[in-house]
């Protein structure tokens, strides 16, 4: 058997340091799972990962996110057997591969309705989303949240969750083309930021009231004005920076502009303990069963041309979820 690639980088830099190399993972060791991946995920902390922001140990792998069969398992492995379909979210790097070993305790077994595809698109941003709007602002029904970047990977399945639990949702997309994806899965307000004022149109669209929460993946270029969107008491919740990271502020400033509650959250925190990942995943298998949610997969690229993908991602010319395919 040909000894299995995998995209490596040996120094942090643009999509040109991603390399299409052979690699061999090895034999899983205890409480380890082998893996043939069949789909990788493609999300914004991939090129935080490669350009450094967020610094790996190098020579690394990349990749949190993906989907495939076991085949084989490590010594005192016993929730899982050879054969079995898996999908994972939470890491560690290592998915841009065609066979990874990884621990066993940050997978989770596939229900037969969704297949590797689906789930290699939808566990890192499907659980991101699981957590921001059940957990870090526990979304209610007749109440206005706000979501930056609503035709993203996280937007479009965060819109279409909080519509489903009653939540009118006002959404930020940079074209038209966008605006009408993000409608047509639950944003019932899509802000064209680049020729709106977007402070302006949800004070206009809450006749002055503000919303109750603003979920932010986008950082720098939104924060402050988010926090003018929110209501008395709302809760700012910036959990990414595809812009860039957000500036340093005074906490009096939060008193200024209503007694706002901010939290900078991730995924990681809220999956750390194996039950809660099992139970995220299981809301997450469960919405998207129920046909509640529908996974968008816009964009599929072969693994090997990963840097492409990367480079459409931070141009911003992607929709939806992004799909690499060993």
């Amino acid at each position: 058997m040909s000894t299995p690639h995998a995209i490596r980088i040996h120094e942090h830099g643009g999509p040109e340091v991603l390399r299409w190399e052979p690699f061999d993972p090895g034999a899983p060791g205890p409480g380890e799972l082998r893996v043939r991946i069949g789909a990788v995920g493609l999300n914004f902390i991939d090129t935080y990962h490669r350009s450094g922001l967020y610094p790996l140990a190098l020579p690394s792998g990349l990749g949190l996110e993906g989907a495939g069969t076991v085949e084989a398992i490590g010594e005192g492995v016993s929730e899982f057997a050879p054969g079995d379909r898996v999908a994972w979210g939470t890491g560690p790097v290592g998915s841009y591969a065609e066979v990874r070993v990884m621990p066993a305790d940050k997978a989770v077994k596939l229900p037969d309705a969704i297949d590797e595809r689906t789930a290699a698109a939808m566990m890192l941003q499907g659980m991101t989303a699981c957590y921001l709007l059940r957990r870090t602002y526990r979304v209610q029904a007749g109440d206005t949240v706000l979501v930056h970047a609503a035709a993203g990977g996280v937007g479009l399945i965060a819109c279409q969750w909080a519509a489903s639990l009653g939540a009118t949702v006002i959404g930020t997309v940079g074209s038209k083309e966008k605006a009408g994806l993000a409608a047509a899965h639950g944003c019932a307000h899509p802000i064209l930021y680049r020729e709106e004022d977007f402070v302006a149109r949800v004070k206009e669209i809450t006749g002055g009231a503000g919303v109750a929460a603003v979920y932010d993946g986008v950082g720098r270029d939104t924060f402050l004005g988010s926090l003018d969107c929110l209501q008395p008491l709302g809760t700012m919740v910036t959990f990414g920076n595809s812009s860039g990271p957000v500036p340093a502020i005074e906490p009096l400033l939060l008193a200024q502009k209503g007694s706002l509650f901010l939290t900078r959250p991730t995924l990681f925190h809220y999956t750390s303990k194996r039950a809660d990942l099992l139970a995220t995943a299981g809301e997450l298998f469960d919405v998207v069963a129920s046909g509640r949610v529908r996974i968008e997969v816009a964009q599929t690229f072969p693994l090997a041309e990963a840097a492409s993908a990367h480079r459409a991602l931070e141009s911003r010319a992607t929709t939806g979820s992004t799909v690499l395919l060993p």
